[in-house]
């Protein structure tokens, strides 16, 4: 069958939602296809590039943003708070790692959950699961929870909203190397910290103050005060992306422009199903989600299916094993693919496999679980050969309590109080960063 982008609705689609007004749905679709797209296909060229590279252990991929984001919670200081978070990660890991970081939100568009049921019963009233405030509203009603189509114009305004924000923050101020660094300076100074982030910090300053001395301007310099940033969702809700889909004038190729990089859940990506044929006809990189079930057979059909061409950083296989399943599982994917020659960028979602559930029924994960499978990831990558590229976490800018542990000792306790998660617990922000510091010493010493 030649691809198209409306070829998938040939094919067998699972974790849609059920609209009960199909011409509306469709007047919705129409009205989508003719808005200007989101992200454009030269910028999405340049991920790819930037991805090739970590690909081959020349960067490394930071991915991370919310679990889902809502329509209630689009103010600047949240999509700056965000934004501020990865850029300080990245600036560790790209001073302690020794490589250039490629930073990807999952943000301008991540509105579209999977469910492991269609349903959600309460009190004995059973109404449909909420999808993700692109398909319905969290409010437990009858109304809200009615798949609504009307809610991906709003998903797609907010997107260009947030977009907005994130290409001004990215080439103003709020990307100063000096001005990351001093707030990173802010983290380090509280007590549960580590004395030797605070010696990292140090050789920062002191690497800084160097350029200084060097005669740059680190006030006007654009290498300082601006950065490349890109966006990225689970690609979940085909008529959405088959609307912002659209042909490059310059090549003639179909790209998704929704996003910069898009990618497919571990429920979705059978190998004869709509959304591994939707996303093999588009140009953007593109991400899989593995879980410890996959099959040998499977990562090498997805490959053939997705990167047929078997380019660089065009295939992300985002590895979400947990802690306990990663290292019977992830060798022989690994050796397999290795072994058929097939070029793919690694990188690890240490969140997805380690979800457990607290003494008072809150969905949470154990920071130490966290870290034990990303430790678990590097020592695999440097048994086989291969190349660990990246992390992908759901994580907020704010400091929330959803995940236990780390250097300020969140418990199962205090996860009552600043629950605020639309789905599956994040790392707070004290949380990202300190995992950034941990995981930058695992890059530098994978790499010496």
């Amino acid at each position: 069958m030649t691809w198209n982008k409306d070829t998938w609705r040939n094919f067998n689609i699972k974790q849609q939602p059920i609209y009960p007004n199909l011409d509306e749905l469709k007047e919705i679709e129409k009205t989508l296809s003719t808005l200007p797209p989101l992200v454009f296909a030269g910028e999405v060229r340049s991920l790819k590039k930037e991805l090739a590279r970590a690909s081959r252990g020349e960067s490394f991929l930071l991915q991370g943003g919310d679990c889902a984001e809502s329509f209630s919670n689009c103010s600047a200081n949240s999509i700056k708070n965000m934004f501020r978070v990865i850029l300080q990660m990245a600036v560790i890991l790209t001073f302690a790692g020794g490589v250039p970081v490629v930073k990807v939100g999952r943000m301008a568009g991540q509105f579209a959950k999977p469910r492991s049921s269609d349903f959600e019963e309460i009190d004995g009233v059973k109404l449909p699961s909420y999808r993700g405030d692109i398909i319905n509203d969290i409010a437990f009603n009858e109304l809200a929870r009615t798949p609504d189509p009307k809610r991906m114009i709003q998903a797609y305004y907010q997107s260009a909203t947030t977009l907005n924000l994130i290409r001004a923050f990215a080439r103003g101020g709020l990307a100063n190397l000096h001005e990351i660094h001093k707030w990173n300076l802010d983290f380090v100074e509280k007590d549960e910290i580590d004395e030797k982030f605070n010696r990292l910090s140090d050789e920062i300053t002191k690497a800084l103050d160097f350029m200084v001395a060097c005669g740059i301007d680190i006030n006007n310099a654009p290498m300082i005060n601006e950065t490349k940033f890109y966006t990225s969702h689970e690609a979940l809700l085909l008529p959405y992306e088959e609307a912002l889909t659209r042909v490059d004038s310059l090549t003639g190729d179909w790209y998704g422009c929704s996003a910069h990089m898009l990618w497919i859940g571990e429920r979705t990506r059978g190998l004869d199903d709509a959304h591994v044929h939707f996303l093999s006809g588009v140009k953007n990189p593109i991400g899989v989600k593995v879980g410890p079930n996959i099959t040998v057979d499977e990562i090498l059909g997805l490959c053939d299916k997705l990167n047929p061409e078997n380019e660089h950083g065009r295939l992300n296989a985002i590895i979400r094993m947990g802690a306990d399943k990663i290292g019977d599982n992830l060798p022989k994917i690994l050796r397999a693919v290795k072994s058929e020659g097939r070029n793919v960028l690694w990188s690890i979602d240490p969140m997805h496999g380690n979800t457990v559930k607290a003494f008072n029924n809150y969905k949470t994960r154990e920071f130490d679980q966290i870290l034990k499978e990303v430790k678990s990831f590097f020592d695999i990558h440097k048994s086989e050969g291969t190349h660990p590229g990246g992390i992908h976490l759901e994580m907020s800018g704010e400091n929330v309590t959803e995940c236990t542990g780390g250097a300020f000792n969140v418990t199962e306790e205090t996860l009552a109080r600043r629950y605020e998660t639309q789905c599956d617990p994040r790392l707070n922000a004290d949380q990202a960063l300190e995992l950034a510091f941990l995981v930058a010493d695992l890059i530098k010493e994978f790499n010496s």
